[in-house]
């Protein structure tokens, strides 16, 4: 039998010829002459993937977290690195925060420069500190002398409590454990000479940043909205106003957290400070000034400070008045944390007892006690602004009819005029 074919458009197609055998045999396909072959790819079956979804799905997902925690961590190397500078700086901004309504006041009541209202509020917080800071090297100085009669006296009440009292120590095993400590001592006297330069290191430190938070404070108060306005137009112009109103109410959200600790800071100095001199405590004013500074750590802070309180109660006048002075801490500290805290401080920042111990435990693991004191509001401002930026609004009466103004990139014999963060 012969070869069929048919054609079939331009090229055509061959048909199946048959063999000797009878069985039909797929010729295969021959371009006629002049025509352009198109030439056929083998695709061959894949195998089925061994990798499920899942594991190709955490795996995408994990060199992303990877490269978050890199730059998590990369910024944590700049924030340690130039941590005198930017402790100066949030220092600034709270003080800004707390002190902005005094400002406000001056310029709008006293119709004070908005440059002198400024400058005024810093000079009287200055004033109010320098103050305090006056009374209580005072009282250290005219209490030392007592302080130390008062030690002397408490220190024999300890070694005869230790020897006539439970413990029932003898003579010879009391000069053992002097002995232990005047050998400790001068076993680490090298340490204690690097501790005591490295104090003089921070004390370089304290004064520089206090001289950088105190300069930025100034201008914070005098020029602040032109700052966050330089700040919103580095953003894309679609963000611009979103960012404004989300920092709008983040500040809220700072100051009331700040004028609240210092509420509550004073209600923990008071009770302490009124305990130690109803007991007689020597230097009762500058231990309510330390605890009042401690207090700014919430929860743990006055806890912390009241323990040098309880140290000089039981040096200066012995184991029973330690033990009254460590009650009054601790009755303190249980009125911040049941009271003080979940009705002014949970209405102010909007967060859980049980946050705030796991931010300021949170901060002083990664710094220490900076991180401790700036863990709460950093925590309270990024609950706001997210939830904002969310669609939850914690502020509604706000409202969103403050804008920036600020000026466009100027162009060469161009003059241009202000624009609007929303634009």
């Amino acid at each position: 039998m012969t070869d069929e074919t048919t054609t079939s458009g331009r090229l055509g197609t061959r048909q199946a010829s048959a063999s000797p055998a009878g069985t039909a045999v797929a010729e295969p396909f021959r371009a006629p002459a002049g025509a352009t072959a198109v030439p056929t790819i083998a695709h061959p079956e894949t195998p089925s993937d061994p990798v499920p979804p899942s594991v190709r799905a955490a795996a995408s997902w994990s060199w992303r977290f990877l490269l978050i925690a890199a730059g998590l961590a990369g910024l944590g190397w700049l924030l340690a690195y130039f941590k005198v500078l930017v402790v100066a700086v949030a220092v600034a901004v709270l003080l800004s925060v707390l002190l902005a309504p005094v400002v406000t006041w001056l310029h709008r009541k006293a119709r004070f420069p908005h440059g002198l209202a400024s400058a005024v509020a810093v000079l009287g917080m200055l004033a109010v500190v320098g103050g305090i800071v006056t009374l209580a090297g005072n009282s250290i100085v005219n209490g030392f002398g007592e302080l130390r009669d008062e030690a002397l006296a408490g220190f024999q009440q300890t070694i005869d409590w230790l020897s006539e009292g439970p413990f029932a120590l003898t003579a010879s095993q009391l000069d053992d454990y002097a002995q232990q400590v005047t050998d400790l001592v001068s076993t680490n006297s090298s340490s204690l000479v690097t501790g005591a330069l490295s104090v003089t290191t921070t004390v370089g430190h304290v004064v520089a940043g206090s001289l950088i938070t105190l300069f930025c404070t100034l201008f914070f108060l005098h020029d602040g909205r032109h700052i966050w306005a330089w700040v919103v137009g580095l953003l894309p112009k679609g963000s611009r106003e979103k960012v404004h109103q989300a920092g709008r109410r983040g500040l809220v959200t700072l100051g009331g957290y700040t004028r609240t600790q210092i509420l509550v800071a004073l209600v923990d100095a008071a009770g302490i400070g009124i305990g130690a001199a109803i007991l007689g405590v020597p230097l009762a004013l500058p231990l309510a000034a330390l605890v009042f500074i401690g207090s700014f750590i919430p929860i743990i802070g006055a806890l912390a400070t009241g323990a040098i309180a309880i140290l000089v109660a039981l040096v200066a006048q012995g184991p029973v008045d330690a033990l009254i002075m460590l009650g009054i801490v601790l009755l303190v500290q249980q009125i911040e944390g049941h009271v003080l805290q979940p009705l002014l401080m949970g209405h102010a920042v909007s967060l859980h007892p049980v946050a705030v111990i796991l931010a300021v435990a949170a901060g002083s693991f990664a710094a220490g006690i900076v991180g401790a004191l700036f863990a709460v509001p950093i925590v309270a401002v990024l609950n706001t602004v997210i939830l904002y930026l969310h669609g939850h609004d914690k502020f509604p009466n706000l409202g969103a009819d403050d804008h920036l103004e600020m000026r466009a990139p100027a162009k060469k014999g161009v003059d241009t005029a202000p624009e609007r963060a929303t634009v």
